[in-house]
């Protein structure tokens, strides 16, 4: 174990920085999730203050005193930061190698040469999929909007029917496959292991993206038929490039990563002896740090030296994909803070406390969880956080597996519908050029679809593994 997974560990086990008793801690956090809705959808302050002020708040109804409270919040804000900041600055500069080389557009390209007619729904999926393992959710909608656009117009498809695929392959990549931020934080915070929740979060992510793409989307067509907005049409990323680099490499750089740390997990699972060299071996090449930052040194030369990028623009697109990430390592960082003022205030094993009565499965109840705060603040990242703190005792006496599924029921929860105080939501709306009515029948639906699938497969493969 690392020193850091050690001092994390010593975080979650300290004795609570209150005596409250399970009625006052049950009215603290439903004050503290309601200063962090309230502040979020009506004072429309940023999540990373929202979730700061309703951190303290938390500690304040339970009673603890300010200091232990400040000290809490801030240990987890730190421990959450060193734990997943570096992967998810990572994740941000091989995406933005992916876009800035037209590796994205040499992906996109390819497969669309390849279908047409009804396989172009299935296509979208693919591409959708493939973009969005490295990519954070707003960043892939920018990036795949103007192929989507593209496509419908000049193929005479219907928009929803291409539209609708594309989204929900980003979607369900955000809400179920690391290294995206919120999965990160929830395999972090209840000790999951990586490789597995990946193995899983696949496994969970297939038959959930053709429900809610593909079929949904025939659906979603019939009920919302709108033209193609040609002012949402922009200039493709790699358009001012001479050369790109070839589908092969960029694909294989894509997924190297996740190749890298599955290759860990079927490797602890046919060695399982932590002394063998092979193990030693993947354990290190096949961890997340390693694995992404591969990825990024591999993606310099097979991404950007096909684009003609010297040393000079290479460093300046690196320096360009971190700056735009500073807000979302500031919502997360919070995020931990936030749950660890729920674990150190004793809210963690009230509700191990109080399930223990209950007939609910924990993976049904970590879902529920998630889901109402997903509906309460609007945000996916938030909610998976939060949802985390409070069922991250529950994994305790979990097996390897069901841990991992945990991860996953709060990622589905975190997904469940994104309405009007999602920023997600008026994305899609404004590209699409959409009502809010309609984005509600087509969108909103869709995320629940996604929600109500993954989650429905975490409890049906927790039945049978």
């Amino acid at each position: 174990m690392t020193r850091l997974s050690v001092e994390m560990l010593a975080a979650d086990t300290v004795e609570p920085i209150t005596s409250a008793g399970h009625a006052q801690l049950g009215i603290a956090v439903l004050a503290g999730i309601a200063v962090i809705v309230l502040l979020i959808t009506k004072f429309k302050l940023h999540a990373f203050l929202a979730l700061t002020i309703g951190s303290l708040a938390l500690g304040a109804f339970a009673g603890a005193p300010l200091d232990k409270a400040i000290a809490s919040f801030t240990t987890g804000l730190g421990s959450t930061v060193a734990g997943v900041g570096v992967l998810i600055a990572l994740g941000a500069i091989l995406g933005k190698l992916l876009a800035d080389s037209g590796g994205a557009d040499q992906i996109v390209d390819t497969i669309l040469a390849k279908a047409g007619g009804r396989g172009m729904p299935w296509a979208m999926v693919l591409i959708a999929s493939v973009i969005g393992l490295p990519l954070f959710f707003e960043v892939g909608i920018v990036l795949l909007i103007p192929v989507v656009l593209m496509v419908a117009k000049r193929g005479n498809y219907s928009l929803m029917r291409i539209g609708i695929p594309a989204l929900a392959g980003l979607s369900v990549m955000h809400g179920l496959i690391p290294p995206h931020p919120g999965p990160l934080v929830a395999i972090d915070a209840v000790k999951a292991n990586l490789g597995v929740t990946l193995a899983l979060g696949v496994l969970v992510a297939i038959p959930t993206v053709i429900i809610a793409g593909p079929l949904f989307s025939k659906v979603a067509a019939r009920w919302v038929d709108v033209p193609v907005p040609d002012r949402m049409i922009p200039p493709r990323a790699s358009e001012e490039l001479d050369k790109r680099p070839g589908f092969g490499a960029t694909l294989a750089t894509v997924l190297l990563p996740v190749v890298l740390m599955l290759s860990k997990a079927l490797v602890d699972i046919i060695v399982d002896d932590p002394a063998h060299m092979v193990q030693r071996v993947f354990d290190v090449i096949g961890s997340p740090l390693i694995a992404l930052l591969a990825a990024v040194i591999v993606g310099m030369f097979t991404l950007g030296r096909p684009a003609g990028f010297g040393r000079e623009r290479i460093t300046q697109t690196v320096e360009k994909g971190l700056g735009p990430i500073a807000g979302i390592l500031l919502i997360v960082g919070a995020g931990g803070g936030f749950k660890q003022t729920l674990i150190d205030s004793g809210v963690g094993q009230m509700v191990l406390d109080i399930s223990k009565d209950w007939s609910i499965p924990a993976l049904l109840l970590a879902w529920l969880i998630a889901v109402a705060i997903r509906l309460a603040t609007g945000s996916a990242t938030v909610a998976t956080v939060s949802a985390s703190g409070l069922v991250a005792p529950l994994a305790a006496d979990m097996s390897t597996t069901h841990t991992a599924l945990l991860v996953l029921a709060i990622g589905a929860g975190s997904l469940f519908l994104s309405h009007v105080n999602d920023a997600g939501f008026w994305l899609v709306k404004e590209y699409f050029g959409l009502s809010v009515g309609e984005n509600l029948k087509t969108w909103s639906v869709m995320e629940c679809i996604v929600s109500v699938v993954a989650g429905g497969l975490v409890l049906l493969l927790s039945l049978v593994i």
